[in-house]
């Protein structure tokens, strides 16, 4: 392990500092009027956090000068970017449920994101202490093929969130709770819900905790920008299911065998090809698909 806890503590906590010190300036000064961002804005702030993720691969790789470090970043970044993307149809889904005002729903997904990032830092430590055990690997490894199975043959989501337990949980004991904390413990229990999948999903791509953490990290901040980009077609991407159902299978099938199959380490540059054709290949047949629905009305 490179980058162990007990030896490199202060590397953990530096970036930890850095990535709130990123979320004080966002919402400080950039973000201080609560409005709805336009297009050009989220797609500036999509470039910014996309940037801030490539520089960071690049200084893993200068750091340790090692090609696979930095790849194995990269994927877990792609892989995480992607199933954000899919949890992208679900917040839709609670924001309109709760009739969020759209210039309000960035504060949400702000405050989101600080509890994100504590449940993934837990769910990480917990994985890192678990992944040690051959068994644990199987199991996860079929958890998640048996999720990307299921993904085939879901249908729309007919999420309900009043009947969440979140939500009977705040009604309990702050019957008077706002429509905009509601909405916030709806998405703070279904980030605790995609982090079952996203985060065994890293660990089947490198058994780094640090990468696992950065990788999550860095795409969780890109998410209320990708969010406000993506919210008015997210629609279009309605085979997007199938792309990640695939992808899930692959990583499921990746921690259980494959990499045993090639002494523990199956090619990253082969995985990081597969989760890119996979995702890239479903998004575009989406938008061919809508664009020919469009032509045919």
């Amino acid at each position: 392990m490179l980058f162990s806890f007990s030896e490199f503590w202060w590397l953990y906590a530096l970036f930890s500092v850095g990535v709130l010190g990123i979320l004080a300036l966002d919402l400080g000064i950039f973000q201080r009027k609560a409005h709805a961002p336009s297009f050009r804005e989220a797609a500036a702030w999509t470039a910014v956090y996309t940037i801030l993720a490539l520089g960071f691969a690049f200084g893993l790789w200068r750091y340790t000068g090692s090609d696979r470090v930095a790849l194995e970043f990269l994927t877990g970044y792609v892989v995480e970017q992607a199933l954000s993307v899919d949890n992208l149809f679900v917040f839709v889904l609670i924001f309109g449920y709760f009739q969020i005002d759209r210039a309000l729903q960035h504060r949400v997904l702000f405050y989101g994101i600080l509890g994100a990032i504590g449940f993934r830092a837990t769910f990480i430590a917990i994985g890192s202490a678990l992944m040690g055990y051959q068994w644990v690997l199987i199991v996860f490894g079929v958890v998640l093929a048996v999720t990307g199975f299921k993904m085939f043959f879901s249908g729309e989501n007919n999420m309900e969130p009043e009947r969440t337990v979140a939500v009977r949980v705040v009604r309990r004991f702050w019957p008077g709770a706002s429509r905009f904390m509601l909405c916030l413990a709806v998405i703070e229990v279904s980030d605790i819900v995609f982090a079952i999948d996203s985060v065994p999903a890293i660990f089947a791509i490198t058994s780094e905790p640090f990468i696992v953490f950065t990788s999550n990290i860095f795409a969780i901040l890109g998410l209320r920008s990708m969010y406000f980009l993506l919210s008015g077609v997210i629609g279009n991407f309605h085979l997007l299911r199938y792309g990640l159902g695939a992808v899930l299978i692959f990583i499921g099938a990746k921690m259980s065998f494959l990499n045993q199959l090639w002494n523990g380490h199956f090619p990253i540059g082969v995985s990081l090809g597969v989760i890119a054709t996979l995702i890239g290949g479903s998004m575009a047949l989406s938008m061919i698909s809508a664009s020919a629905r469009e032509t045919g009305r």
